[in-house]
């Protein structure tokens, strides 16, 4: 079905795809625009705000920091401390704490910078174009803030790789990666990063990405144990039972996927990536996780990626270049839901 929909949306003229789109993604707005680049936001408990990463201009950072923005004004604050790298940031349920991961304790955080610069100069004096890598950075730990970046407070102490956390509905866990073992593994931690338990066991690969279910009880996830680099979609249940595979195309690559209200569908990134002298195309995809049906969202010609729906399901928000002509920035719409 997916290799079939795929040729298909080639032959999609491109005065057609916001056509395509309207379908179940009304009134698509543009919600950053100050940034160099921005991605990977996520609504606060009650809708109002969202938290995201980006770039800064005139900062001599060129890597991403934390914001949270008001969407009804559009104002917006740097929550993080300015220094290094920065990721993967979440509100609390109660809307009273965030966390996001950050290298700033890296005593060699700024030296970093430079040789980000100059990969860039090359990139654009050769016009190459680099593929999306993920750096597993060693100094990169959890911490916790107030909504305004004040009262700052390391969750995770262990060497290497802490990130990609997120809050259980209770607000009482964390789920996240870390390397802490030798391998990128999901744990779970008490909010206060107390207690800390290992939840999936596949060493030699990456596991991360990962999201309670609604009602606390499963945990989303991607991970490339089938092959190498070719991320599949994966549940478990919080307590380390019941692991499935949601998709095992290993000529596609699934990522990012995040729960819809129900807890019965979900909404994540996918591309094939069959071809290795193409360049694989990513867009928004909707799943049936009973059926395993998949509609997709998106038929834009840049890349979506990392979507995330508010927290009542009326909108959706996810990283896009539209046209993949210009930077990645945020966008929202709102959510029609496939009438399955």
């Amino acid at each position: 079905m997916l290799a079939l929909l795929a040729c298909l949306t080639l032959s999609v003229d491109a005065a057609d795809w916001q056509k395509l789109e309207a379908v179940h993604l009304k009134n698509i707005r543009q919600v950053t625009a100050d940034f160099v680049r921005a991605g990977e936001g996520y609504f606060s408990p009650d809708g109002k705000q969202i938290i995201f990463q980006a770039e800064e201009k005139g900062t001599g950072n060129p890597f991403y920091q934390i914001f949270v923005l008001d969407l009804a004004t559009g104002r917006y604050r740097r929550v993080s401390p300015g220094v290094g790298r920065t990721t993967c940031s979440y509100f609390a349920p109660d809307g009273k704490k965030i966390i996001f991961a950050s290298s700033h304790l890296d005593p060699e955080a700024t030296k970093h910078y430079a040789e980000e610069y100059r990969q860039r100069e090359e990139d654009q004096r050769t016009g190459r174009r680099r593929r999306y890598q993920w750096d597993f950075d060693p100094h990169m730990d959890i911490f916790e803030a107030n909504p305004d970046g004040s009262g700052l407070k390391r969750l995770t102490q262990s060497p290497g790789y802490d990130a990609e956390g997120s809050y259980s509905p209770d607000g009482k866990h964390i789920v996240f990666c870390s390397n802490r073992d030798g391998n990128l593994e999901l744990y779970i931690m008490d909010a206060d990063g107390r207690n800390v338990r290992k939840l999936t066991n596949a060493p030699g690969c990456y596991n991360g990405g990962p999201f309670f279910s609604p009602d606390g009880q499963r945990v989303i996830f991607r991970s490339d144990r089938q092959k190498k680099d070719h991320l599949q979609l994966y549940v478990i249940n919080a307590d380390g039972s019941g692991e499935r595979a949601l998709t095992n195309n290993l000529d596609w690559v699934y990522w990012a996927p995040f729960w819809y209200k129900d807890g019965k569908h979900i909404v994540f990134t996918a591309a094939d990536h069959s071809d290795p002298t193409v360049r694989p195309n990513y867009d928004l995809w909707w799943m049936n996780l009973e059926t395993g049906k998949k509609i997709r969202l998106t038929y834009a010609p840049g890349q979506d990626v990392l979507p995330a729906f508010s927290p009542d399901g009326s909108k959706l928000l996810w990283t896009s270049t539209r046209d993949g002509r210009q930077p990645a920035q945020l966008y929202m719409a709102d959510f029609v839901p496939p009438k399955e």
